[in-house]
């Protein structure tokens, strides 16, 4: 049973619209607060889209996923489970990013998340957009290289941009590939789809091991077949999840900032994160959530949802295994 100082504060309580936003109305635990070392599950905000090639906003999305957090409710509608009661969760604030300055933001985000390394929290963050991912990446995959579950319409593996741009938001997992933070015989990359500017991505993926399951044979295999193969690919071993939330198809997740049409809908978008029980998930994020796309703010609340998910998969395995799981 966690501390009830990591506890949500309750819509019976106090109203879900009075009160300073926090993710799902838990503390906030910065990184100099006494009880840092307690949490054992840190959400975490990244508000950075630096790395964004054509229609930025995913820097707002922290702020709009928190709002939209104080929705979630403390017991998972379907299996019932109470994470908040079962780990210590608190959100542990912002990562302080320099949006003029891609490799200074980058080595802050990744000193941000050693020091959360360095306390064993497993972090569940939210973006930001997906080259965000990296330097997360280059905090936790310090020993070894992790495998990866990956839900998008992209598969963020090109090597460049403009002539030799190397770090955008549609090249992070290719630099995590070179850097050997990801072990690609254990990466898997679902729902991929779109119109393309040519097949590099894929050629880079097959000549390395991954495994890329693109939407058509999502749809025809369907979630839980798909899924199965997924959590094979992966294994036992350290995983992380990476979900870009344009994973989703625009009807139900507009506030992005490339949408591709024909993706997966939103319950699609909770099971197939459901399906993730059981693996050893050292870390995951929710990304590229662009509030200016999406006004009405439905794809923060989906964005949410997600987290809630994740965080459902992620407490039961922090709880068997302690902290020191992540």
């Amino acid at each position: 049973m966690s501390d009830p100082f990591f506890h949500p504060v309750s819509g019976f309580d106090l109203p879900r619209f009075a009160g300073v936003p926090s993710f799902m109305r838990l503390p906030h635990v910065p990184l100099d607060h006494p009880r840092l070392s307690e949490v054992q599950l840190g959400l975490v905000g990244v508000p950075w889209d630096s790395g964004t090639t054509n229609r930025p906003g995913p820097r707002h999305g922290p702020r709009q996923l928190r709002d939209a957090s104080t929705m979630i409710r403390a017991q998972h509608g379907v299996t019932g489970l109470r994470p908040f009661e079962m780990v210590n969760c608190a959100d542990l604030g912002d990562v302080g990013p320099n949006p003029a300055d891609i490799p200074d933001s980058m080595a802050r985000i990744t000193a941000f998340f050693d020091d959360l390394r360095g306390h064993g929290i497993t972090p569940l963050t939210a973006g930001g957009d997906h080259l965000t991912s990296l330097p997360v990446l280059r905090a936790l995959a310090k020993d070894a290289p992790l495998g990866m579950v990956h839900f998008d319409s992209h598969t963020d593996l090109f090597h460049s941009y403009f002539g030799g741009t190397m770090y955008t938001h549609g090249t992070p997992f290719r630099r995590a590939v070179e850097e050997g933070l990801l072990d690609p015989a254990r990466v898997v990359q679902i729902g991929i789809r779109g119109t393309a500017y040519d097949s590099e991505d894929r050629d880079f993926a097959r000549s390395v091991g991954i495994r890329v399951i693109p939407i058509e044979e999502f749809h025809a295999r369907g979630t839980a077949d798909v899924m199965a193969e997924a959590r094979q690919i992966v294994g036992d071993a350290p995983t992380y999840v990476s979900y870009d939330i344009d994973f989703v198809d625009p009807a139900f997740a507009p506030g992005t900032g490339t949408p591709e049409v024909g993706g997966p809908n939103s319950h699609q978008a909770l099971e197939v994160v459901r399906a993730l029980h059981g693996l050893n998930i050292a870390g995951a994020d929710l990304v590229e959530v662009s509030p200016p796309f999406d006004p009405g703010g439905g794809t923060a609340f989906l964005g949410v949802s997600i987290m809630f998910e994740l965080l459902c998969v992620m407490a039961p395995a922090i709880a068997g295994a302690g902290p020191a799981a992540s």
